[in-house]
């Protein structure tokens, strides 16, 4: 599996309405695209659940590294944000845990991601396996709230460079009080046409 996003940030006095009819004029356009887990349509409105800002996100899990390649640079389907938005930068992570929630069922409405530096850590024994450590308590943790009933899907993942993890939870109708930290998004529509494919729990 392996985690995309990108965000474009919205001038205060953008035209949110029009923007969100924009948005739903497209988003179907990814429903059946094979390789693709999930693509969540994200949105944040400034002094709505302590956002900043406005802003319009996608986050995409994926199940094949080439459906996500031909989708940025192959024509499938990156150059319409790049008609409309400009091309905005891409972060990537790899895939560590993906786990299905009893909401599954539901149609999520809002999103949390989570941002996490790891860094250098202390290894008294120089055994290199600090890291290995921190990795698995994160993806315990991630499995308890996994649990909740309210989740529809749970993911964990890295990004090697600057080594920061990204938890990126779907909920099925709001992000609780307790996900401090949490930037939190409203969902204006799921794409799955591989959810159910992607490898459920730990990826090694």
């Amino acid at each position: 599996m392996l985690a995309s996003q990108y965000e474009m940030t919205l001038p205060a006095d953008y035209d949110l309405p029009m923007l969100r009819k924009r948005i739903a004029a497209a988003w179907h356009t990814l429903d059946d695209l094979d390789g693709l887990g999930l693509k969540a349509y994200l949105f944040r409105e400034r002094g709505r659940d302590g956002s900043p800002v406005n802003e319009y996100s996608c986050f995409y899990l994926w199940n094949d590294p080439g459906a996500m390649a031909g989708f940025l640079v192959g024509g499938g389907g990156f150059e319409r944000i790049i008609r409309f938005f400009g091309r905005p930068a891409v972060r990537q992570w790899s895939g560590l845990a993906c786990l299905s929630g009893p909401a599954r069922g539901t149609t999520p409405r809002a999103a949390s991601r989570q941002l996490t530096v790891l860094p250098p850590e202390a290894d008294p024994e120089s055994t290199g396996l600090a890291l290995a450590t921190r990795i698995q308590q994160e993806i315990d943790a991630l499995a308890e709230l996994a649990r909740r009933e309210d989740v529809h899907t749970a993911a964990l993942a890295v990004d090697t460079q600057h080594w920061q993890l990204v938890r990126f939870v779907l909920w099925q109708d709001s992000v609780p009080p307790d996900q401090q930290g949490a930037e939190r998004y409203e969902v204006l529509h799921l794409s799955a046409p591989g959810l159910a494919d992607l490898p459920n729990g730990r990826h090694w």
